[in-house]
């Protein structure tokens, strides 16, 4: 594509979880099809800071796809129309002149609006406190080789431990349900050996203070793993599945 584009934004305005919000729209005009979809929300509020308006407010940090931050619904998918692309790393060249774009906060109970497209999602910062830990004694440091740990386990390992928590999984299941990442946060430690301490008592821990958070069930359609952008994939499901039956099974916790 060359040249810049004319388009038109419809965004969910909110001034916080009490109060209603409703659609405004905007002119996004003069857009480089090489500009990332916030460079292209940050030139829009230059323009409503200059007109002396409030400007819209959204979540972002590292802008590298990194840190999970940027949460934008595009168009009725979380983070966009590209598979495997967070918000910050979506490109204007994936829309056309024109085209109007619909902008949406996540929408879930467990997400409460803060302002705008920003939402809170400290209900995962408290599930990963319920039980997304190891227990280690204090020393130096091990060598890394010191526990010998197959190459497919580590690497499966690995792959639940890239999730970066942004929520989209949330975002696209009908349910609002937060299983996905849960089961990631469970898998990472549950396969390796350093997990084992607190196995049954962190898949009981963590599963019940996503229930406590408001999350819904799983749908088992599969959209979460449609939409996640680093492609956690439903198999860690099972294993948390697995792992909160087995911990019910053999050594279930007292409620706190």
């Amino acid at each position: 594509m060359s040249g810049n584009m004319n388009l038109t934004l419809k965004v969910w305005r909110q001034k916080n979880d009490k109060t209603r919000g409703k659609f405004i729209t905007y002119q996004a005009n003069n857009i480089s099809p090489d500009m990332s979809f916030l460079e292209m929300l940050d030139v829009v509020n230059e323009e409503l800071v200059r007109k002396g308006e409030d400007p819209i407010h959204f979540d972002h940090d590292c802008r590298e796809g990194i840190c999970g931050m940027c949460s934008l619904h595009i168009n009725g998918r979380p983070h966009g129309p590209k598979q495997g692309t967070t918000t910050c790393q979506l490109h204007m060249r994936s829309f056309h002149d024109g085209q109007t774009i619909v902008i949406e906060p996540w929408r879930a109970a467990a997400f409460p609006v803060i302002k705008d497209l920003a939402v809170d999602r400290s209900a995962f910062d408290r599930i990963q406190q319920a039980g997304g830990y190891i227990n280690v004694n204090t020393g130096g440091v091990p060598d890394a080789n010191s526990i010998p740990i197959p190459k497919v386990i580590a690497d499966e390992a690995f792959e639940s431990a890239t999730c970066i928590s942004c929520g989209a999984c949330v975002a696209a299941c009908k349910n609002a349900s937060a299983m996905l990442f849960v089961s990631a946060k469970i898998s990472q430690y549950a396969l390796l050996p350093q997990g084992q301490t607190e196995r049954y008592s962190r898949a009981q821990a963590m599963v019940a203070q996503m229930d406590a958070e408001g999350f819904g069930s799983c749908t088992n359609t599969g959209a979460c793993e449609a939409e996640c952008p680093v492609g956690i994939k439903l198999t860690n499901i099972a294993r948390m599945n697995r792992e909160y039956l087995t911990a019910k099974l053999f050594k279930e916790e007292e409620p706190h």
